[in-house]
């Protein structure tokens, strides 16, 4: 990798402005000064510094969001914020794209990474990557509803849902529940209970196949993956 490619990938400023760092003699390649931005580099095996501190390199960035309400699940909206733009600036220039979608007013578990493979697997209906919902619920959820999100639901559109796994937590007129589905339909849950006559009056995220959200993130908040969390969802 060209040496100013590298250093602009990890936010060091521009190609220009880059270019500029290298002539004033402040980058070092193996304690070695380095002006030439076309010099070629091995990112994980040279050591490269800038004004003595080292340059770590990492091509994908993994961020786990608790997505507030309001926000919608877009690199980019004309009319709305963006989960990306409640991101720092020295994470936007990875420019990673959420993992799927959350609705507008849903709350909870969002991915976020510039990393296209983890994507497709996490996402890909034939992989079945449970996601699980926590939901207050306009109405009292039954047994028999438990049995019908088991048998599969029928939407208002004819679009027949795979199983799901319905918990109740609490039934009342304001029921409490958790859901787990292995599909991502556009507002999936909130059409599910629909089709069994309830409204899902607020829903928040709590996982997505083995990743769950961390209970000390607050709403807007985020942070890297550690290794472990990493780990567990690059695992086929």
């Amino acid at each position: 990798m060209r040496l100013d490619k590298l250093l602009a990938n990890m936010g060091y400023g521009s190609r220009k402005e880059v270019k500029q760092l290298l002539k004033k003699g402040a980058v070092k390649v193996n304690d070695v000064p380095v002006k030439d931005a076309a010099s070629h580099v091995e990112p994980h095996k040279d050591v490269v510094s800038i004004l003595g501190e080292q340059v770590v390199y990492k091509e994908f960035i993994y961020l786990m969001m608790n997505k507030p309400p309001g926000v919608v699940s877009a690199t980019e909206d004309y009319r709305d914020r963006t989960v990306v733009d409640l991101l720092e600036p020295e994470d936007r220039h990875f420019d990673p794209f959420p993992v799927g979608r959350l609705d507008k007013d849903t709350e909870g578990l969002l991915l976020l990474t510039n990393d296209g493979k983890l994507t497709h697997n996490l996402l890909s209906p034939k992989k079945e990557v449970p996601k699980t919902y926590f939901a207050r619920i306009e109405g009292v959820v039954t047994e028999e509803d438990i049995l019908l999100f088991a048998q599969g639901l029928t939407l208002e559109d004819g679009f027949e849902t795979k199983p799901g796994i319905l918990r109740i937590l609490d039934s009342n007129a304001i029921s409490e529940i958790e859901l787990t589905i292995t599909e991502g339909k556009f507002h999936q849950v909130k059409r599910m209970f629909e089709a069994v006559g309830k409204r899902v009056i607020y829903l928040k995220r709590l996982s997505m196949g083995a990743l769950e959200l961390d209970d000390e993130l607050n709403l807007g908040e985020y942070r890297e993956l550690t290794d472990e969390e990493l780990s567990s969802i690059l695992t086929p």
